[in-house]
């Protein structure tokens, strides 16, 4: 009898896997779902093998702009490609952040006050506890079911949440004065990414009793800050606004909307150079064509705020997605806002790392 059972379940997810493939066959345009599964692949092999990202213990560094973009991104192409579990570098991600959690209070920071000054310490751990609790939300989110490890992160980040002072409500944040991610005024792109762990997290964590005072303070944060934030941080808060209530207003997230759509370029996408006021450190000039970083968040946060894909601002950017995805790697093209950079170097290839995640995120939500 049980296997029968398991031979009709196989049978069953067959059916349903051949439906789906044939209608991403029908669907997806000329986008090319297993190229891109290919350059995040190979991408987040390279980062987890680069030495410049190994930390103790037989750990990596969990980057903003090549790892966690991975870690949301690879699951959302399972149902295009066919899959039935993770890649095997997805494993090896979580592997990671499973033993750095696990590991909590013996592993040393990403970057000690020791070796980089005060007050890195502090500024990695909350930032690494963020980070390792998205990343397990999002895998849980996939399962439906709140693992331990992931509950051990969430509380990592709880533990690290500012109680008084301009901070209170979020997090200290890495800064290196590398723009979007590790800067002065990424820390409410970091406080955003804490509520989209909350948000992620399956079993109604977020409207748990144990975790209400918390979140009050973090709306209380964004209540204060709302108003001096560049777009870019504020479609991320729009974006965990989807997932957490009371982060946004309804007219706050009306402007956020609307001031996202009148940067759209004539081309139907949009441009990381629109979406802040950034200046580069080496002063050249910022690249201002559509990139798949900045097309991709605004046609996700969109999506995930509610804005139907026939919406002529929605359906125009993923359209530009599906048309501008590079035919020989895979990718989307992207540029640092911080200098001039070969993209064909690794370091160079970061932003298209964010921006290839960000494409197939916002393109495997509107299917």
């Amino acid at each position: 009898m049980t296997a029968v059972v398991f031979f009709l379940s196989g049978c069953v997810f067959s059916a349903l896997l051949a439906a789906g493939l044939r209608a991403w066959s029908d669907d997806q345009g000329s986008w090319n779902p297993k190229a891109a599964a290919a350059y995040l692949d190979g991408r987040a092999a390279w980062w987890m093998a680069w030495p410049n990202a190994a930390r103790d213990h037989g750990t990596f560094c969990v980057s903003c702009h090549t790892a966690v973009p991975y870690a949301l991104a690879r699951p959302a192409l399972r149902t295009a490609l066919g899959e039935r579990d993770p890649s095997p570098n997805e494993v090896k991600l979580l592997d990671n952040v499973v033993k750095r959690v696990t590991l909590w209070k013996d592993v040393a920071p990403f970057y000690p006050d020791q070796l980089r000054g005060l007050p890195k310490t502090s500024e990695s751990r909350a930032t690494e506890a963020i980070l390792n609790a998205l990343i397990l939300a999002n895998r849980d989110a996939q399962t439906g079911r709140l693992a331990d490890d992931t509950r051990a992160a969430l509380a990592n980040v709880w533990a690290l949440q500012m109680n008084t002072g301009e901070l209170s409500g979020a997090w200290a944040w890495l800064d290196f004065h590398y723009e979007p991610w590790e800067s002065a005024d990424a820390k409410p792109f970091g406080a955003a990414l804490a509520a989209l762990a909350m948000g992620m997290a399956p079993g109604g964590y977020a409207s748990s009793p144990d975790v209400q005072d918390n979140l009050k303070l973090l709306r209380g944060y964004f209540e204060r800050v709302y108003g001096r934030q560049h777009t870019f941080n504020r479609l991320m808060l729009l974006w965990a606004s989807a997932k957490v209530t009371g982060l946004l207003t309804s007219e706050q997230r009306q402007s956020v909307i609307d001031s996202a759509v009148a940067t759209q370029q004539s081309d139907g996408g949009w441009s990381m150079a629109s979406l802040g006021a950034w200046k580069r450190i080496d002063g050249s000039a910022l690249d201002t064509t559509s990139d798949g970083y900045a097309t991709g968040l605004v046609t996700l946060a969109l999506q995930q705020a509610g804005v139907s894909r026939a919406n002529p601002a929605v359906s125009t950017g993923l359209e530009w997605l599906r048309r501008n995805q590079n035919r020989t790697t895979g990718q989307w093209p992207a540029s640092s806002l911080n200098k001039q950079r070969d993209p064909a170097s690794d370091i160079g290839r970061f932003m298209s790392d964010a921006a290839t995640a960000y494409a197939v995120l916002s393109l495997t939500q509107a299917h």
